[in-house]
Formats: structure tokens, sequence, C-alpha cells
């Protein structure tokens, strides 16, 4: 409603709906930025696509060039397209690339492709190479490849040595209280959530963007009740503009 009453008012001041409308959109987006950050970013979204479009290009010329190839692989694992990263990376890892960056990547593209046995294989190999690799960003992976496919135990002890050098991650206690709940122990799920929570509200607000969306998840009331709050607002708000003097009444 509140929108509805936004896009009246710039209709009216601006005669053109269109813009009006553009406008709205505009302002919305733009709160979204500063505040709950929901919303998708489109310059982020266009500069990947953009660097995923250059490095086809780079390897529709030189098929062999690895380093774009990793590349590109590192992007569409990001975008969320798993299978396509692996078919990537797979010629870097048969032309002999054992690193621990071409290891993780590969394992985690196959982990969210539903490839669990070979991602285990794949990210045991990466870990073998660097244990303590980007903070047990191993694990986090491990953990939630194996909560994917049923192995609480062993999602339980990844997400746990996560835990053990990472003990600031929302994201690790989220999946750990998830693995702890199917597994029958609520109280111990709840526990881990409230303490995700707390993590999150101790955050610089730099960081808290990254970890909004596990957070909201280990207390979902929180995001509903701060909605209903501004919702709320900008409808007494309205109420009082358009119940105001001069107002439609």
């Amino acid at each position: 409603m509140s929108y509805l009453l936004g896009f009246w008012l710039l209709s009216f001041l601006t005669g053109n709906p269109l813009l009006a409308g553009l406008l709205v959109l505009v302002v919305w987006w733009s709160a979204d930025r500063v505040t709950f950050g929901l919303l998708p970013d489109p310059f982020r979204h266009l500069a990947r696509a953009r660097r995923r479009a250059e490095l086809r290009r780079t390897l529709a010329e030189n098929p062999h060039d690895r380093r774009a190839r990793f590349e590109l692989a590192e992007l569409l694992l990001e975008q969320g397209r798993s299978r396509a990263a692996v078919e990537t990376l797979r010629p870097n890892v048969e032309a002999g690339d054992d690193d621990v960056y071409t290891a993780f990547t590969m394992g985690a593209a196959m982990a969210r492709a539903g490839f669990f046995p070979q991602a285990e294989q794949v990210l045991g190999a990466a870990k073998e190479l660097d244990p303590g690799f980007r903070d047990g960003e191993i694990e986090l992976e491990l953990g939630r490849m194996r909560l994917a496919s049923g192995d609480l135990a062993g999602a339980r002890a990844s997400l746990e040595r996560l835990l053990a050098v990472r003990p600031g991650s929302v994201e690790g206690r989220y999946w750990l209280a998830q693995a702890l709940a199917r597994a029958g122990d609520a109280e111990g799920a709840r526990r881990l959530r409230e303490e995700a929570w707390r993590e999150y509200a101790q955050l610089p607000r730099f960081r808290r963007r990254a970890d909004r969306w596990f957070a909201w998840r280990c207390q979902p009331w929180r995001p509903v009740a701060v909605a209903a709050a501004v919702v709320l607002a900008l409808f007494v708000i309205g109420s009082l503009v358009c119940g105001g003097p001069g107002g439609a009444g």
C-alpha cells in the first residue's frame, strides 16, 4: 500500500506514470541496499556476466588457457551452475592441475551438483594439500555436502572442525544446527541457532550482509517482525498523509 501511495504521489508530481514507477523501483532498491540486502545487485550481476562472456571468448580462441578456464569455472559455481563448472574445469584436472585451488573448486562443484562420492574424494585430496585452506572452507563444503547426502555424523564432525578454526561462523552454526535437528537433538539445534544470532549481532556492519541470510534462517521471526513494523509504520504515515489537512480524507 505504501508503494502504491508513493506511486500515486509521484505520478501527480511528475505527470508521468512510467517515470513515477521507475522512481518507486529505484527508491525501493536503494532502501534495500542499505538495509536488508535481499534484492540482487544488478550491477554486480552485469559485471559477472560480462566477465563470463570475455572468458568464453578467450577459451574459444585458446582452449588450453587453463587460467581462464579456472576463473570461468569459479564464476559458474558462484552463479549456481555446478554441473557446467565441473565440465569447464575437467580439462584442467585431466591436464594435471592438482593444486589446492583447483581441487577445492572441482570438489565444491561436484558436491553441489550431487556427485557426492566423487566430491568426497576430491575435497579429501584438497584437504590433504592444505588442511586449513581458507580458514576451514573445505570443512564447510564437506559439512554441507554430507548433510545433503544424509551423512549426519560426518556433517557434524566437519562442521565442528570448522567452528574450531572459525568460531564466529554464522553459516557454520546454521548448518550444524540443521544436522543436530535432523539427528533428533532439538535442544542442541536451538542453542546453536541462538549462538548464531548472537555472533551475527556482534559482527561489524560491513560483514553482516554476507551472513544475514543464515542469521535470519536461524531466527526467522526477527525479519518478519521487522517487516511487519515497517509496513505498519508506512501504513500509519500513509493514513496521516491522506487524512491530513488538504488530504483525500
